[in-house]
This record gives C-alpha cells, sequence and structure tokens, in this order.
C-alpha cells in the first residue's frame, strides 16, 4: 500500500493560509475584508485542537 497524499502538518497549513500570512499582503488583506463582508465566522485557517 502507499501512502495517501495528504500529510497534514499544522505549522506549514498556518504559514501558508493563516492569518498572519493573510496580513501580510495586499490581496490577502482584501481576502480577510472580503471574509469579513460576507460575515464569516472563521476568517482563516484555524489551529485546531491537538
Amino acid at each position: 500500500m502507499s501512502k495517501r497524499t495528504w500529510q497534514p502538518k499544522r505549522k506549514k497549513r498556518l504559514r501558508v493560509h493563516g492569518f498572519l500570512k493573510r496580513m501580510s499582503t495586499a490581496g490577502g488583506k482584501n481576502v480577510i475584508n472580503a471574509r469579513r463582508a460576507k460575515g464569516r465566522k472563521q476568517l482563516t485557517v484555524s489551529t485546531g485542537s491537538k
């Protein structure tokens, strides 16, 4: 059997899709603002429970 394609890593996920990463670029800020305007409960990827 081969390994599954998705091997989750919290740190990498946050560094790529997290709040700080979003806020570091103009486009990312647009994403956050659009999600706020839409009324999203969750603006970016969350850490989840360990």
